[in-house]
C-alpha cells in the first residue's frame, strides 16, 4: 500500500513563509524555508518564520531540504531551519548556494550540508528519483521539482513565466524536461498562486524596460532607481539601459554588488568593465550617473528616507535629479513605501513610480498556469504559495478547464493530504504550524505571548508593586512601592496607589498567616486581586507586575 502526505508549514493563506513538506512513505523531503515581514500591528518583530516542531519530532526521516531559489519568502527562514538540522542535505542551485553560503559565513553558523544541483538534473536520494526543471523568475538559477513516488510524481512549480525571449539560459524556461514528466505521469502539482487573479500572461507585461527607458532619454541630470537586490532580472534591465544611453552606473548596495559578482563567477552576467562606479569612488557632484538603491523588505524604502532627508554620507538629492521607484512594497512594508514617497516629493526632484498593473511581478498570470497543467496533466492539483483569494483564483482554473471539484485540493497550512494507492483521502489530518516571531536575531514564541503583553503595554500601561520581606521571619521590612506608567497620573490617584500597595500586602499577611505562603503563588494572587481593583477603579487592563523581594537579614 503507497502513502503520500503533503502539507505546508507555512505560505498558505498568507504572502510568504513558503515552506512545504512531501512525505513519501517514511521518508521527508521539505521544499522551500521562507520568511515574511510582520503587519502593523506586530510590534517589534523583525521577521516571521515557520514552526519547525514537526520536523523536530521527526528529524530522523527527514532526506533532503530544497531551495528553489534565492528569494527571502522561499529562503529566508532557511539559517534558522540548519541550525538544527546541521547534517540534513540542501539542494540548490549554483548562484542561490552562494548567496546563502555568504548569509550563514556573515552569521557564524558552523559547517552546513549544500548540495549543489542543475537546474534541468535528474538524480536520487536513497531509492527516491528526483527531478528539476529551470523556470524564468526574477532571480537567476530558480527551478521548480519533482519527487517520484509509487503513483507518480509531485510536481512543485517554484515560480514562473512563460517567456520564450529569455536568451540568459540562468532564467531560460524549461518546457522539454516538464513536458516529459507529464509523459511520465503526475500524481500532483502544486502550483504557485500568487499571479492566479491576472488575466492572459505575465509576459512581457513583467519587463519594465518599456516603462523606464523615456526616463533615460529626456532626463539631463542624474537618474536614481529604487529596486529590490533579488530582483535580479530587473537589475540587468536597468544596466542594459544604461550601456544603451552611454551612462555610468553606481549600486548602492553591498549585497546588490555580491549578487552580480556571483553572476559574473558563474558566468550568467557580466557588467562590463569601466561601467561601474564603485560605493568608495562615487562623488555627489557627478553627473550622467544610474545610482541604483538596492535592499530587502523595508530597508530599501528606509535607505531611500535617509537620502532624502540628507542624512546619507555619499548621496544629496538635486532638483535636477530623476528618482524611479521600482521597487513596490511587499506585504508589511506600505506604511515604511508610503513614507519614502513623501520624502521624495519634498525634495522637490523628479519622482516617477514604475506602474505596478503595467509591469507585472514574475509570477504565474492565468494563462501560464493553464499552460503548466496542460504540460504536466496532474491527477490531484493542489495550489499553493499565495493569499487565500489567489489559491481560490488558482483553484478556479484548474476547475474551467475540466478538473473535477474533488481533485483540486486547498489547503490550510498544518492541513494534511493524505494519498493512498493514488487516492485522496476525504479526511484531512491536521499538524501544528504556527508563526515562530523573531525579534532581531533570536526566536521569540510560537504562542504570540509575547506580542500580546507588547499590546498590553502599549495600550493599557503597566504597574509594578514591590515589597522587601524578611525571609526567615516572613516580616514586610520595606515597601509596599508602587510605580505606575501609562495607567493613572500618580499625583491625580494617591487613594489607588494607597489601596494597590494595600491590596499587596493583606495578600503576603494572609498567606503567612495561614501558613501557605510561596512567593509564585502570592505574586499571582495579588496581581489578578490589583487587576480586579484597577479595572473596576479605571475600566483599564494594565500589565501588573508585583515583586516579593525575600533577605536574609543578620541575626
Amino acid at each position: 500500500m503507497s502513502k503520500v502526505r503533503i502539507f505546508a508549514l507555512g505560505g498558505l493563506d498568507e504572502d510568504g513563509k513558503n515552506m512545504y513538506v512531501i512525505e513519501n512513505e517514511e521518508d521527508i523531503f521539505i521544499m522551500e524555508c521562507g520568511l515574511k515581514y510582520p503587519g502593523q500591528g506586530q510590534m517589534g518583530i523583525e521577521i516571521i518564520i515557520p514552526d519547525f516542531s514537526y520536523l523536530e519530532e521527526n528529524r530522523e526521516r527527514i532526506k533532503a531540504i530544497f531551495i528553489t531559489h534565492g528569494h527571502d519568502d522561499v529562503m529566508g527562514a532557511l539559517s534558522h531551519l540548519v541550525r538544527d538540522f546541521p547534517n540534513v542535505p540542501v539542494y540548490m542551485a549554483p548562484f542561490t548556494a552562494l548567496m546563502f553560503e555568504r548569509r550563514i559565513k556573515n552569521m557564524g553558523l558552523g559547517k552546513v550540508n549544500i548540495k549543489k544541483i542543475r537546474r534541468n538534473a535528474k538524480f536520487k536520494i536513497g531509492k527516491t528519483e528526483i527531478r528539476t526543471f529551470g523556470t524564468t523568475q526574477s532571480i537567476a538559477d530558480g527551478f521548480g521539482l519533482a519527487i517520484r513516488t509509487e503513483d507518480g510524481f509531485i510536481v512543485y512549480s517554484g515560480e514562473f513565466i512563460e517567456d520564450y525571449s529569455v536568451m540568459n539560459d540562468s532564467f531560460r524556461f524549461d518546457v522539454t524536461n516538464i513536458t516529459d514528466l507529464g509523459a511520465s505521469g503526475v500524481l500532483a502539482l502544486l502550483c504557485e498562486s500568487v499571479g492566479a487573479t491576472r488575466e492572459g500572461h505575465s509576459s512581457p507585461k513583467h519587463r519594465i524596460t518599456e516603462q523606464i527607458e523615456t526616463y533615460f532619454e529626456d532626463s539631463p541630470g542624474r537618474i536614481f532607481i529604487t529596486v529590490f537586490n533579488q530582483n535580479i532580472y530587473r537589475v540587468i534591465e536597468i544596466i542594459e539601459l544604461v550601456i544603451k544611453y552611454n551612462r555610468k552606473v553606481m549600486i548602492y548596495d553591498t549585497e546588490l554588488r555580491a549578487l552580480m559578482s556571483d553572476m559574473a563567477s558563474l558566468g550568467y552576467y557580466h557588467i562590463p568593465a569601466g561601467l561601474e562606479i564603485l560605493p568608495e569612488d562615487f562623488r555627489n557632484e557627478m553627473e550622467n550617473v544610474v545610482v541604483i538603491i538596492s535592499g530587502t523588505g523595508s530597508s530599501i524604502f528606509k535607505k531611500v528616507h535617509k537620502i532624502a532627508t540628507k542624512e546619507d554620507d555619499k548621496i544629496e538629492l538635486r532638483a535636477s535629479d530623476t528618482v524611479i521607484v521600482a521597487s513596490p512594497a511587499v506585504p508589511g512594508t506600505e506604511r515604511q513605501e508610503s513614507a519614502m514617497e513623501d520624502d521624495l516629493y519634498k525634495e522637490g526632484a523628479r519622482v516617477c513610480l514604475v506602474d505596478s498593473k503595467r509591469a507585472f511581478s514574475m509570477h504565474a498570470s492565468v494563462e501560464d498556469i493553464k499552460m503548466m497543467i496542460s504540460l504536466l496533466k496532474p491527477k490531484y492539483y493542489m495550489p499553493v504559495k499565495g493569499e487565500y483569494r489567489q489559491l481560490i483564483a488558482n483553484a478556479m482554473i484548474a476547475l474551467n478547464m475540466g478538473y473535477d471539484p474533488e481533485k483540486i485540493i486547498v489547503l490550510d497550512n498544518g492541513q494534511v493530504a493524505a494519498i493512498r494507492d493514488g487516492d485522496l483521502d476525504m479526511s484531512f489530518d491536521h499538524i501544528r504550524a504556527e508563526d515562530v516571531l523573531v525579534d532581531g536575531k533570536e526566536n521569540l514564541d510560537s504562542s504570540g505571548m509575547v506580542l500580546k503583553d507588547r499590546e498590553l503595554l502599549s495600550t493599557d500601561g503597566v504597574i509594578v508593586v514591590g515589597v522587601v520581606m524578611n525571609h526567615v521571619t516572613k516580616e514586610l521590612i520595606g515597601g509596599p512601592d508602587v510605580q505606575s506608567r501609562g495607567v493613572i497620573y500618580l499625583k491625580d490617584a494617591d487613594y489607588m496607589i494607597r489601596e494597590i500597595g494595600a491590596i499587596m500586602e493583606r495578600t503576603i499577611i494572609a498567606a503567612v498567616n495561614d501558613k501557605r505562603y510561596d512567593n509564585m503563588s502570592c505574586r499571582v494572587e495579588a496581581r489578578d486581586a490589583i487587576q480586579r481593583y484597577v479595572m473596576r477603579e479605571t475600566g483599564k487592563r494594565p500589565m501588573i507586575l508585583p515583586a516579593i523581594v525575600e533577605i536574609n537579614m543578620a541575626d
